[in-house]
């Protein structure tokens, strides 16, 4: 099957009644002269360009520590990062679109991994597509002489690319939802606080993505650390200059002595801080649904062993640092007898992080606003309800290894198909199918057996 973008035609594969294209690109290779500089439309092309493999994935390194066991890391060498893929349904137009930015805390993850085949939206009849962008040092670097934020400014460029193409691939460029899970989250809440949002996309979904303001400084701690480390001034002529590979040693060894890279508001494409934006009425005209898993925290604590390692003290300086009451804490106690410590820093973190802030920006939008929460605890590693657990069941791609890593051998098809059928129905119409948000906060809740819609006059 072959397809005419504004740069050339892209022949891609099509099976069951499914077209995919693979490794599309949306934007020229962000090295040479575009390194650490904005991304630039891709030169046309002569001829037809194969679509049919995944395209080479943002500089990264795998997980460690244990999270390589069930965070598969998918590494393919190429300059051409800046890619798509695109699962669309073979017949028919004017189809919606999901566009996907994945996660990885701004230093891993890419569109090639299996979980996040759009097979299964594409058989629902959503155009489904994924999205590539700069990670790390290359997207998130602060430098004294060039624009911060270039992994944003890479998710505006194929937002218009979709914007710009996607009726060729038989999407329709009105009916855009960006959708991201963690950092690909955080990501889509600083596009929904832009003020060019309605141009892009017309719906959002935030998956366990940050949404408050980030801490003052954090991106340009980072950049700093690096700079020293390798001797030179924090500045786009002399980063440009340390190669690809060494950068991202350089950023592997230095991650750990912050606090990692964040989104730096006060130019395009983040001209002013997402979270306080989006409180004050940034995007609300446009339909949101978010939410989060009910342990997040477990994803970092229990496969690394680090859950059983925390100490009262490390509860009492959390509490301290981030000024919580006593009262809080104890409350937390009598609602989790038996807890430990490290389970109960977990969900004071999950709380600060995305439960209060996340119902606030609820709170402050009102109408077309949807909230869920994702229960089903997995048996791997002790993972419970953590992070990341929900993707194989919104993208229904259970019978992938992947899958089988992260959620165990006897994780249930019936909860893929609920909550991947809410997200085909929040993209095809507009609402997930549980209502909205008001004053009685309800919330969805993903799990098998149970779940159902819940308020805080549920609870006991």
């Amino acid at each position: 099957m072959i397809v005419k973008t504004a740069q050339g035609e892209v022949r891609g594969s099509v099976a069951g009644g499914i077209a995919r294209f693979l490794g599309v690109p949306y934007a020229a290779a962000p090295y040479g002269d575009d390194r650490f500089a904005p991304p630039r439309p891709h030169d046309p092309w002569y001829g037809v360009r194969e679509a049919t493999r995944m395209g080479p994935t943002p500089p990264q390194v795998p997980y460690a520590g244990g999270l390589e066991n069930i965070l598969p890391s998918v590494i393919i060498d190429g300059e051409e990062i800046l890619n798509l893929n695109i699962w669309a349904p073979a017949e028919g137009t004017g189809h919606p679109v999901m566009v996907w930015l994945p996660g990885g805390a701004l230093t891993r993850g890419s569109n090639a991994l299996a979980t996040y085949d759009g097979h299964a939206f594409a058989r629902d009849g959503v155009v489904l597509v994924s999205v590539n962008y700069r990670l790390g040092a290359e997207g998130f670097s602060v430098l004294d002489d060039a624009p911060a934020n270039l992994g944003v400014a890479d998710q505006v460029a194929a937002l218009r690319w979709v914007r710009d193409n996607i009726a060729a691939f038989g999407g329709a460029p009105d009916r855009v939802t960006v959708a991201g899970q963690s950092a690909g989250g955080g990501a889509v809440a600083s596009l929904l606080a832009h003020p060019s949002a309605k141009e892009l996309f017309s719906q959002a979904v935030i998956q366990s993505g940050p949404v408050g303001p980030g801490p003052a400084g954090r991106a340009r701690r980072i950049t700093d650390l690096m700079a020293r480390d390798l001797g030179i001034p924090a500045t786009r002529e002399a980063f440009a200059r340390v190669s690809p590979e060494d950068l991202l040693a350089c950023q592997t060894r230095m991650v750990g002595r912050s606090q990692g890279f964040g989104v730096v508001p006060g130019d395009e494409p983040v001209p002013s801080d997402p979270g306080a934006a989006l409180l004050t009425g940034a995007g609300a005209d446009i339909p949101v649904m978010m939410g989060h898993t009910s342990e997040e925290y477990r994803l970092w604590l229990a496969p690394t062993g680090k859950l059983e390692k925390i100490t009262w003290l490390h509860l009492l300086a959390a509490r301290l640092r981030f000024k919580v009451p006593r009262k809080e804490v104890a409350a937390l106690r009598r609602a989790r007898p038996g807890a430990g410590s490290g389970e109960l820093l977990g969900e004071l973190t999950t709380d600060l992080l995305l439960r209060r802030p996340m119902r606030a920006l609820a709170d402050a939008r009102g109408a077309r606003t949807w909230m869920y929460e994702f229960a089903w605890r997995s048996p791997v590693h002790d993972l419970g309800a953590a992070h990341a657990v929900e993707l194989n069941y919104v993208f229904d791609t259970l019978g992938t290894p992947e899958a089988e890593a992260i959620c165990g051998a006897d994780r249930p098809q019936e909860l893929a198909d609920l909550m991947h059928g809410a997200w085909v129905r929040f993209v095809r119409e507009g609402e997930p199918g549980w209502p909205a948000w008001d004053e009685g906060r309800p919330v969805m809740v993903f799990d098998s057996p149970g779940g159902g819609v819940l308020r805080p006059s549920d609870s006991p």
